[in-house]
């Protein structure tokens, strides 16, 4: 897995590539082509991670992300402190187009903390706001990508699907703090988003597959927490060549995150009392209730 400090090093390549050619440039301009001295150049350079507080280079992700936070026992309090953003706050849909009136309902609820689309952004982020271990229960982090609703109604959501696992409160609460890192990092360096099935046939012309994942969330509760990675899309089990593919990337993606995100064997069995195992279902059968003539939602289990 990608961590903190590795993630940013193409960018940072990138940086100081673009800080010479414009050094560069303004010497030309002004008639005046003199050597430019990287060493010192470099020097001047300041990334969050050797300057936490003064930083001057962003390392940018492959698309900007939005945290949500919701809680019970937070309302009417102040969130956590978190840094400023410089994208816009667009309000949720109001119109009969968007989201649905129970959506809505429940959106009032959320709060949007801030978005961004740097690693430093992230970073100053993360080391700013309650971990999950922390938070009371019934509290919910939401990180979706900039302009999609953590709601299923959502026009990206509403055919799609979630992984999702419950552990245990007792015994993960030294480690979910890691475990949503993890996911986190993961998330925004497109390790999940990329990730496919090796024995599957590679196409004549390579290409990064379209992103599949929408949003990840971390959940407590009084008893468990609850981690889930929201796709946009669903394999239907029609049999197609392209719906087969779908499915054996959604079930790489399930074995990337019990093996590198939450650390277990593949072979590892973790249902148990209020635990469940590495779960895919659709949105549509995890909401389906179950009755005497029904068999449950269909799922599918790394």
């Amino acid at each position: 897995m990608s961590s903190p400090s590795t993630l940013p090093s193409a960018a940072l390549q990138a940086s100081k590539a673009a800080l010479a050619a414009a050094i560069a440039e303004n010497q030309k301009e002004l008639g005046e082509i003199q050597e430019v001295d990287m060493q010192a150049q470099e020097e001047q350079i300041k990334t969050v991670f050797n300057d936490p507080k003064n930083f001057n280079v962003k390392h940018p992700l492959l698309s900007p992300w939005t945290l949500w936070f919701d809680s019970p026992s937070a309302k009417g309090r102040n969130l956590p402190p978190t840094p400023m953003s410089s994208f816009p706050q667009t309000p949720l849909p109001q119109t009969p187009g968007g989201l649905a009136a129970a959506a809505m309902g429940w959106m009032e609820d959320i709060k949007r903390i801030i978005s961004f689309d740097s690693v430093e952004e992230f970073a100053g982020l993360y080391n700013n706001i309650v971990p999950p271990s922390q938070l009371p229960p019934k509290a919910n982090y939401y990180l979706f990508k900039e302009g999609i609703i953590p709601a299923w109604e959502d026009e990206a959501n509403k055919d799609g699907g979630k992984w999702s696992i419950q552990l245990p409160k007792d015994k993960n609460r030294e480690v979910i703090d890691k475990m949503w890192l993890y996911l986190l990092i993961d998330t925004i360096g497109g390790e999940l988003d990329t990730i496919e099935d090796p024995n599957s046939p590679k196409p004549d012309t390579p290409s990064a597959p379209d992103p599949l994942i929408t949003g990840v969330i971390v959940s407590t509760r009084p008893q468990f927490y609850r981690l889930s990675i929201w796709t946009r899309s669903v394999p239907t089990g029609s049999g197609t060549p392209d719906d087969d593919r779908l499915r054996k990337r959604i079930e790489a993606m399930g074995r990337r995150f019990k093996t590198k995100v939450l650390g277990y064997d593949l072979s590892k069995k973790l249902a148990g009392p209020l635990a469940t195992e590495v779960e895919f279902m659709s949105h549509k059968d995890s909401g389906e209730k179950k009755s005497k003539n029904q068999s449950g939602p269909k799922k599918i289990i790394v």
